[in-house]
């Protein structure tokens, strides 16, 4: 989890620390931008164990911040990491590395910034709590990096300690039960979907992690959600940032990114054997800013629609319509925030040629209603979902619009045949 190190916890960065805890995952904190002006550590620590309900253990300490920081302490081996900074985007250089009590630091450092340090040092001695793997696995404890991604100020020392108190890959829970690594059958499953990585290409790409058996190339496996539909994983990539690297194998643990000519959505599972293997789908983030989508012209409609198409498969933004746009003529971009939207709008330009323009809507909350339009009728004839916006998602179930919670709330409870959801997973088909 990166949490900017000058502004604390943020919106986005609480909604993802929320659905990390809902779904029991291990959090690493990395506090970023330690080379600007930042909030005191201790206060970022403390704002995380407050909201988050997290135990944290800081596993470097910074030392100093903007134009003073100077590197990081590592607690582990109470050795400090110097750093000394280059150009604005350049990646800064490692000067150093020398035990805490080292004779030479204090000149290094400078009066201030060292008296500081020893304070940092006894109070992490005598108050922060000890790691715990056990609990950081169970997403109770959160091990705390400090550094700048920017200019690679304690990037390596993460990543290192990352490898280092990781554990190895686990037993997943699936609609049958636990399935280890040790499991002799294939298995895997789709957490993100990638567009246009290759723009020149237009290639899709669905990021699949293995939990069981061993991935050969050409292997053909069964779909969880395509009911008797056997694909075909023909080709295979290692993906690290914009690099890739063709694969033949891999193994439980690994990610491999796949070509994805649309078979693939976020959550989907895919297995070999003659036993079906579902994991747990992955929800989206429930939707609170809202905006139509159009398309000036009529001449890039097919532009248009594949773009759209293909930027909801990753899942940054959802569709919805109006109920009774049958046409699906004024399409509705649902994000969690405005930012997502204009990513979208700019992807579009860039990416498949087409200037769109977006009219937002006023209002701030979206669930998905388990009930029938019939129901939903019934509400609306009684006034209790005077106000809200009656959509419909891209595979035609009802989804309400808000204003506010207070109206989405006072409908749950009004309404509670409704069966309001924050979220739906993407159906199954046959």
């Amino acid at each position: 989890m990166l949490v900017d190190a000058g502004k604390g916890l943020e919106a986005q960065t609480r909604k993802l620390f929320t659905v990390c805890r809902l779904r029991g995952l291990p959090i690493y904190t990395f506090a970023n931008k330690m080379d600007r002006p930042a909030k005191n550590p201790v206060d970022l620590v403390d704002e995380i164990e407050k909201e988050m309900g997290l135990e944290v253990v800081p596993m470097v300490w910074p030392i100093g911040d903007g134009e003073d920081f100077k590197g990081v302490y590592d607690r582990e081996t109470r050795v400090v990491h110097l750093f000394e900074r280059q150009g604005r985007t350049e990646k800064a250089v490692e000067t150093g590395q020398m035990p805490v009590d080292d004779a030479r630091l204090p000149d290094l450092l400078g009066p201030a910034l060292f008296k500081q340090l020893e304070e940092d040092v006894e109070l992490l001695d005598a108050l922060m709590p000890a790691l715990d793997i056990a609990k950081v696995m169970r997403g109770e404890q959160t091990p705390m990096f400090f550094g700048s991604a920017m200019s690679n100020f304690g990037v390596a020392l993460f990543l290192n300690k990352f490898l280092s108190i990781s554990e190895p890959p686990a037993p997943r829970e699936t609609t049958t039960g636990l399935i280890g690594p040790e499991h002799p059958e294939f298995t895997g499953f789709v957490f993100k979907l990638q567009a246009n990585l290759n723009p020149k290409h237009r290639d899709r790409v669905a990021y699949v992690r293995i939990c069981s058996g061993k991935f050969e190339k050409g292997m053909k496996v069964s779909h969880s959600r395509l009911k008797g539909r056997q694909v075909n994983l023909s080709q295979a990539s290692m993906l690290f940032g914009q690099d890739r690297e063709t694969i033949e194998e891999a193994y439980p643990g690994d990610v491999v990114g796949l070509n994805n000519p649309g078979l693939f959505a976020i959550g989907d599972s895919i297995f070999t054997g003659a036993k079906t293997v579902k994991f747990p789908g992955i929800p989206s983030f429930s939707p609170e800013v809202f905006a139509y989508i159009f398309n000036p012209s009529a001449g890039k409609y097919k532009s248009f629609k594949k773009g759209i198409d293909e930027l909801l498969e990753e899942g940054a933004v959802q569709l919805l319509y109006e109920r009774n746009d049958e046409g699906k003529s004024s399409p509705i971009l649902a994000a969690v925030g405005p930012l997502q939207l204009e990513v979208v709008s700019y992807r579009m330009k860039e990416e498949y040629g087409v200037e769109t323009r977006l009219e937002p809507l006023t209002f701030t909350a979206a669930r998905w209603s388990e009930a029938t339009w019939e129901e939903i009728d019934k509400a609306d004839e009684e006034g209790l979902i005077f106000g809200a916006m009656k959509c419909k998602d891209r595979w035609g179930r009802p989804v309400l619009l808000f204003r506010n919670d207070w109206k989405m709330n006072q409908v749950a409870d009004e309404a509670p045949y409704l069966k309001l959801v924050p979220w739906a997973f993407a159906p199954d088909e046959e």
